[in-house]
């Protein structure tokens, strides 16, 4: 059975700072693209950053990029989103996803049950 389980969602004020984490119960952990959609209420799911497997070349959506930092920690079956400078247009659910030795996150096999953060102004 595999399960991704997301922590460290909540409520911030803008400007601050929050730290996911997705522990993978994935036996073959290594071997997939790790990486986080979120769906903030009314829009669609949208993409927000991915590691790859092979060499942890990271991804991230130009929304993000600069402030979010994804790393892995293969040891430990578990990646983190980093998320700094935190705008109110970050508010939505926060989703973990895992793909089989993909490039980027694009059709994720597995999919945590997701986070909610709530950035205020």
């Amino acid at each position: 059975q595999v399960q991704l389980e997301e922590s460290g969602g909540g409520l911030v004020q803008a400007g601050g700072s929050l730290r996911l984490s997705c522990a993978a119960s994935i036996r073959t952990f290594s071997s997939y693209t790790m990486g986080w959609f979120r769906q903030a209420p009314g829009k669609e799911r949208e993409f927000v950053a991915s590691i790859r497997w092979s060499d942890s070349m990271t991804y991230y959506a130009d929304s993000v990029k600069g402030r979010f930092t994804l790393s892995r920690d293969n040891a430990k079956n578990t990646v983190y989103l980093q998320m700094n400078s935190l705008k109110p247009e970050d508010t939505a659910v926060y989703y973990c996803a895992a793909e089989l030795r993909s490039v980027v996150l694009r059709n994720p096999n597995y999919w945590g049950q997701g986070t909610q953060v709530t950035v205020s102004s």
